[in-house]
This record gives C-alpha cells, structure tokens and sequence, in this order.
C-alpha cells in the first residue's frame, strides 16, 4: 500500500524572514525524512498570507527551501481574516490523506512527521497527533490541556507569578504535566494548533476551524470536534520547538482577541465540561 499522501498548511502574519526560514527549512527536512522512512509519499505545502497583498515578498524563498519535498502554493491578497478561516481557506485543495497544521513559529526534529504519521499508521481510532514541545528558554512546553476554567485561564494568561505558584497543582493538571516522556498517551482532551496532524478525511468533514474564532480557541474547539469521532494522541517522540509567546504578552489587541475567543468558546461547550 503505497504510503499515505501529506498536506501542509502554515499560515503567516508578517511573519519574520528569519524565523520563517528556520520553520520552513526544518518542515523539508522533516518531511524528507518522513518519506525515506515510507511514512509519508507526495507533500504539498500551503502558504497562507494574511498579511497586506504585497508583504510575503519572500515566497519565492520558501519554495526554494521546500523545492525537492513537494509542491508549494502560496494563498495571499485576502487580508487578515484570522486563523482559522486562514487555514480553511486550502479545504478545497486538499487531495491528501494526512493534513498538518503548523505555525511559522515552530522549528520541527527530523523525525518529527515521520514519527507523528506512524502513530496515525499504527492505530485507527487515532485521528490526530500532538508532540512534545521545547519553549525558547529551554523548558519543556505542555501542548496538551485539559478543559480549561477561566480561573484556570486567569492564572495562566495573567496572573502574577506569587499567585501562579500558589495554584501551581491546579495549572499542572490543566497543562497534563503528568504525561509520560517515554510513550504515546491517548485520548488527550485538547491539542494546540501550532502543530497538529490530523487525517485529512475528519478535518475536511468537520469543516476545518470554526471561522467565528478569529484567533485563539480555535484549536480547543477543534480538539473537541475531533474527539467526538477519533481519539487524539500525544507522541513525545514527535518533538518540536516553539518560538510564540502568550497573549498577554503580546499587547492589548491580543488580550481582546484572547478573552473574546475565550467568551465564545464557554458559550459553545459549557462552563464546566468534565
């Protein structure tokens, strides 16, 4: 049976050359290697720009540092429509069967596709795969979550590091801290959107990301959706970098986007959701 067909989607937001390069070089190497392992066969990689119609000036460049993986199609000119409409934007184009949602911000291990795809190889009922994380200091990430509270998200997002280490059990258990760094853990609740392989018949079914978040949430909301037909899995052996930074760290604007997606995203599942 040849191997399954891979799709990519990154999608950018005046994104550094730099560290866009660093994302890119690391996805070829990753995909290369995936396909020497018989993981992955055929890849194409979508660029999606949200920026202004002429910022992405260096696609060329991109195609160059993923010339010899697979096709590239760089998707620009309809303005900052958010994440998730950003990303639903190639649901048309898909013609493959494993599909990988990526942030420009994230630099992958060579074995990183390779290993997430097997997971989805060796068990059906698995219907995406999470992997393990560093932060830029250092320290291992938490990608996987629990159903948040907004205490939870408070102490998280906001509030001062006396308090944080005061509710330090509560927020390990939300971030799952208690995860094994030697074997795959399934079902997890909620999966991060900055790397997520999901198969490409459920992502298509489902419609993608909900369009009415327009940034955060709309990975939790989709974690959800998943989990209601496969189990999503965490794959330490899948290991990726992560160069982001948390809303509120990113200024006012995002704080609004944060609470507003956070509002919507109680409104359609519940408070309290065990």
């Amino acid at each position: 049976m040849q191997p399954p067909r891979l799709s990519i989607t990154v999608v950018a937001y005046r994104t550094g050359r730099a560290l866009m390069e660093r994302a890119i070089a690391s996805l070829a190497q990753a995909v290369a290697l995936a396909r020497e392992a018989g993981e992955i066969s055929a890849a194409t990689l979508y660029l999606v720009d949200n920026g202004p119609a002429d910022d992405l000036a260096d696609a060329q460049r991109v195609s160059e540092l993923f010339s010899g993986c697979g096709a590239v199609e760089v998707l620009q000119g309809h303005g900052n429509v958010g994440y998730g409409t950003a990303n639903n934007l190639v649901l048309p184009r898909l013609d493959s069967d494993l599909h990988l949602v990526m942030n420009p911000d994230v630099e992958l291990d060579r074995d990183a596709i390779a290993a997430a795809a097997g997971v989805l190889r060796n068990d059906a009922s698995i219907g995406a795969v999470a992997p393990s994380v560093r932060e830029d200091h250092g320290t291992n990430g938490h990608l996987c979550k629990r159903y948040p509270s907004p205490w939870v998200l408070f102490l998280r997002g906001f509030a001062p590091q006396f308090l944080r280490s005061r509710f330090a059990a509560t927020l390990d258990a939300y971030e799952m801290r208690e995860l094994p760094a030697d074997r795959i853990t399934a079902p997890i609740p909620l999966a991060s959107g900055c790397f997520l392989l999901v198969r490409t018949d459920i992502f298509r079914r489902l419609g993608g990301f909900d369009p009415r978040f327009f940034m955060y949430f709309e990975d939790y909301d989709l974690s959800l959706r998943i989990g209601r037909e496969a189990r999503i899995a965490y794959a330490p052996q899948a290991r990726i970098a992560h160069h982001g930074g948390e809303a509120s760290r990113k200024g006012l604007r995002h704080i609004a986007w944060f609470t507003r997606s956070a509002w919507r995203f109680f409104a359609l599942h519940g408070w309290n959701l065990p």
